[in-house]
């Protein structure tokens, strides 16, 4: 049993995550980036909370059935205790319910535990995307998971 809850982010999350994803990227996003995705009608992100503290948050963009992960990431201080699956779990689900055709994904070629965690939610290598990443400078592999059609998909 965990003992955070996933829930859809909200404008009082942006401070918190943009802190935390200072933490775990390079590149991290601003509150008012985090902020702006609350008016996007293609964005869904989740965060995880425990008493009221951001643990980590998961979000992608779909249109058309196509989803794209942009951040999946978890406080460095409970890393390897289930919050990044839990917040892919809710991703996944949401992908499901709304009859997404896949979701994709890029992963820095070094980051083998997050590739695992993808592989382990049915995500394969697609490709690479040379040198996608900076500070430092890395190779993305790009993953995707492709959801089987349904008959009420035809």
């Amino acid at each position: 049993m965990t003992d955070w809850t996933i829930v859809p982010m909200a404008a009082r999350h942006a401070a918190a995550l943009a802190a935390l994803d200072a933490r775990c990227f390079s590149d991290p996003w601003t509150p008012e980036g985090y902020e702006a995705e609350l008016s996007s009608g293609t964005a869904c992100f989740f965060v995880a909370e425990q008493d009221g503290e951001v643990l980590g948050c998961a979000g992608m963009h779909c249109v058309c059935g196509e989803c794209y992960v942009d951040r999946v990431f978890c406080s460095p201080d409970c890393r390897r205790r289930g919050v990044a699956r839990s917040l892919m779990e809710r991703l996944d689900r949401w992908a499901r319910e709304r009859r997404a055709a896949f979701i994709t994904l890029e992963v820095r070629a070094s980051n083998a535990p997050a590739a695992a965690l993808y592989r382990s939610f049915g995500f394969e290598p697609a490709g690479i995307r040379r040198d996608f990443y900076s500070l430092p400078r890395e190779d993305a592999v790009l993953m995707t998971k492709t959801y089987p059609k349904t008959e009420d998909d035809n």
